[in-house]
């Protein structure tokens, strides 16, 4: 009879009846829980020979992993980046690169492989069978859990298969290794050219519109020019990489209006000079307010003030705007009378 022919009075009765015989075997019940099916053996559980041999086999692999790993860091420094190898049938490929992922791949998948098959053939397999509680842990619960921690410590065998301890660390202490060869390539350290540009004592300021030296009569007030040192051409190899470093804004502010003292000093008749480069991530900064002596980052919206040091006013930037010092000499021409005081562009984390 199904549930459509029991009246409807009586479905919580039979709903009741269902649910109790749900535990019990019964083959008119087709949700009964069977329960775990028996545990079966592992060859590796009853024969201590095959123990051993996966636990060899475990620690082979662990051992390629290492072998594999000193492969790595062998070819990176043996293999010539341009030497090609021809591989069907992809062609020519890079040497240097075919090796790093052949050795890379196989430390990896060892590591992997062995930790796997530790698992699976010596580790306890026992099925476990757990009740479902409360969130919260309980003085009980967290006990039971440490047990639980210290029977699973127990049960892989860390402590009696030495032989897979011991490689299975050598293969994951020198895997990284492979990462710290790889910083090679992020060349020489700077030392301290960051600090320095090609700004000295009696460089002229040259425009970088007409390329002729500046006078301090060719600058008016509330003017924004931009200059380069002298000797510094678009020809140069380098050219991007030193103007990056030594672009310059020159401004006449009256030298009423401006509030740091040192600035002052490094002026000449309001003529203040400072680097072009934002402090923040290192775009041009270009736009110039004359009535607040302000100049913006048009990338981020960072905001300095000429007048006050170049400090920063507004936005992400998170140092001021180096100041180059500047006098004129028997010429007239403006000049340079040292470097800046402090590196420009972006910060970094020996700066200050």
């Amino acid at each position: 009879m199904s549930s459509h022919d029991v009246p409807e009075e009586n479905l919580p009765a039979q709903r009741d009846a269902t649910a109790g015989a749900a535990g019990i075997a019964d083959d008119r019940n087709p949700f009964t829980d069977p329960g775990p099916p028996p545990h079966e053996q592992r060859i590796q559980d009853v024969d201590e020979r095959a123990a051993k041999r996966s636990e060899r086999t475990v620690a082979l692999l662990f051992t390629v992993s290492v072998l594999a790993t000193i492969g790595f860091i062998a070819s990176y420094v043996a293999i010539d980046v341009d030497a090609p190898v021809h591989v069907w049938p992809i062609g020519l490929i890079s040497a240097l690169n075919l090796a790093l992922g052949l050795t890379l791949g196989v430390a990896l998948f060892t590591i992997g492989a062995g930790a796997v098959h530790w698992a699976r053939t010596l580790m306890s397999d026992q099925e476990v069978t757990d009740d479902r509680h409360p969130i919260e842990a309980p003085a009980q619960v967290r006990e039971k859990a440490y047990a639980d921690f210290k029977q699973g410590a127990e049960e892989s065998r860390l402590g009696r298969r030495k032989l897979i301890r011991n490689t299975m660390f050598g293969a994951l202490t020198l895997v990284p290794l492979s990462g710290v060869v790889l910083l090679r390539d992020l060349g020489p350290l700077p030392g301290d050219k960051l600090r320095h540009t090609l700004w000295s004592r009696g460089k002229l300021l040259v425009d970088m519109n007409t390329n002729e030296p500046l006078r301090p009569s060719g600058i008016p007030v509330g003017a924004l020019t931009f200059a380069k040192p002298e000797g510094l051409e678009e020809t140069d190899s380098d050219f991007q990489i030193e103007i990056a470093k030594a672009a310059l804004m020159v401004v006449r502010i009256q030298p009423g209006d401006i509030e740091d003292e040192r600035e002052v000093e490094w002026a000449y008749e309001g003529i203040v000079a400072f680097s072009k480069i934002c402090t923040h991530v290192g775009c041009p900064v270009s736009l110039y307010e004359q009535q607040t002596h302000h100049v913006l980052c048009p990338c981020h919206q960072s905001t300095f003030d000429l007048a006050d040091g170049g400090r920063v006013i507004f936005g992400p930037a998170g140092n001021a705007l180096p100041q180059l010092p500047i006098g004129v000499n028997d010429e007239g021409y403006l000049e340079a009378l040292g470097d800046f005081d402090e590196p420009v562009g972006p910060a970094f984390w020996e700066r200050g």
